[in-house]
């Protein structure tokens, strides 16, 4: 067997990175946020996830030739750098985007529930209509919710007048943002959401973020929370992460610390994804198999009780049994009665030892008693009948 003696620098919190990538060289872990130029001084392969700033100050007078991110986000990397000195770069474009869709999933219905809401009587605006946006509008479209898409990219790119501008949205009771995280440009996403938007807002109407923490104005949010113009909000991303600001945290109805796409599919689907590119890159055959890191579900069959008043309800506590939204968001509540030292450090422990989360394909619901319309929902969030 050819041995590839590459020097590699990963991000410790990339699951399987040494199990996938050991035949390819010397593998260093290193923190995400801990990542400096000495570190890499003699490294050729940089594996990092979003907390991580790839660019000049990280990578000048280096040997990275070969960048990767396990993530499907790229605002923390300087492309245009990294094009203009000749490195090689790849993302995990979609890995987690089944995870984070299925998050969404998870607080509405907790909300649904939560408010006693019927969904079909509910309109869901969606920011964003990629590799997330496009599977939360199929999910809520299946359960009966009105659906408003807007997407000024795909607008134009298609022309389809399903996309509609951003203010045909603001009617809608739920709004959920799904796009990239840009500063600049004709489609600049930074602040996105910002005092006035927010004001424009449907009043009683909720804002879900799971895609970049600065889209939303977070102070503006906590101003328009505490006016009572928005019913809630749900956040998994937050501005100045992992030093988030508690007095927001405890005005949203779930707070999570940026782990919607953490379940463990969509983590390995990201270190699998970077790990074929460096293969590709480094002309190596490819040795590591997802499948067989993927361990095995001791309880994958589901027996759903009746004994529920609503879809919503039996579809709550479905999901719940699955991915409790709420354990979340009750850990990351826990910084509220920490030291202000404490709180960041805490962020990001959740997110490194985050426990072991399934998507819903890999479990069989029961269907002995279900009537039809329940049992169309329960396929249409993913799980097997």
């Amino acid at each position: 067997m050819k041995i590839y003696m590459h020097k590699i620098v990963a991000d410790e919190n990339i699951p399987c990175v040494r199990e996938a990538f050991s035949h390819l060289g010397e593998i260093t872990l290193l923190p995400g946020r801990a990542m400096s130029r000495a570190a890499l001084a003699d490294a050729e392969l940089l594996l990092v996830r979003a907390v991580t700033k790839v660019d000049a100050k990280l990578l000048h007078d280096t040997a990275v030739r070969f960048a990767a991110t396990a993530t499907i986000g790229t605002d923390h990397v300087d492309l245009n750098y990294l094009a203009q000195q000749d490195i090689a770069f790849t993302s995990a474009a979609g890995s987690n985007a089944n995870s984070v869709a299925e998050y969404v999933m998870a607080a509405l219905l907790h909300h649904a529930n939560a408010h006693e809401l019927s969904l079909e009587k509910l309109t869901l605006g969606i920011v964003g209509v990629g590799h997330i946006g496009s599977r939360v509008a199929k999910m809520a479209a299946g359960l009966g919710m009105r659906v408003l898409l807007n997407d000024p990219p795909l607008a134009r790119e298609t022309r389809d007048p399903k996309f509609l501008p951003l203010d045909a949205l603001m009617e809608a009771d739920i709004i959920t943002l799904h796009t990239p995280l840009a500063h600049t440009g004709e489609d600049a996403t930074f602040h996105l959401f910002d005092r006035a938007r927010l004001k424009q807002m449907k009043r009683g109407s909720v804002l879900f973020n799971t895609c970049r923490g600065e889209v939303v104005d977070n102070a503006a949010l906590k101003e328009v929370l505490q006016s009572g113009h928005l019913r809630s909000a749900v956040l998994d991303v937050w501005e100045n992460e992992p030093e988030i600001d508690t007095g927001l945290l405890q005005l949203v109805e779930i707070g999570t610390p940026h782990i919607a796409g953490y379940s463990l599919d969509g983590k390995l689907n990201g270190t699998n994804q970077i790990y074929h590119a460096a293969c590709k890159f480094l002309g190596a055959a490819p040795q590591w198999q997802i499948e067989k890191a993927l361990p095995v579900i001791t309880e994958p069959a589901i027996q759903l009780e009746e004994n529920f008043e609503t879809n919503e309800k039996k579809l709550d506590a479905l999901i719940k049994r699955v991915y409790d939204i709420t354990a979340d968001d009750r850990r990351l509540r826990a910084v509220l009665n920490m030291k202000a030292e404490n709180r960041g450090r805490h962020f990001d422990e959740l997110r490194k030892k985050y426990p072991v989360r399934r998507e819903f394909h890999n479990y069989t619901v029961t269907p002995s008693s279900l009537n039809q319309p329940i049992v169309e929902n329960i396929k249409t969030l993913g799980f097997l009948i």
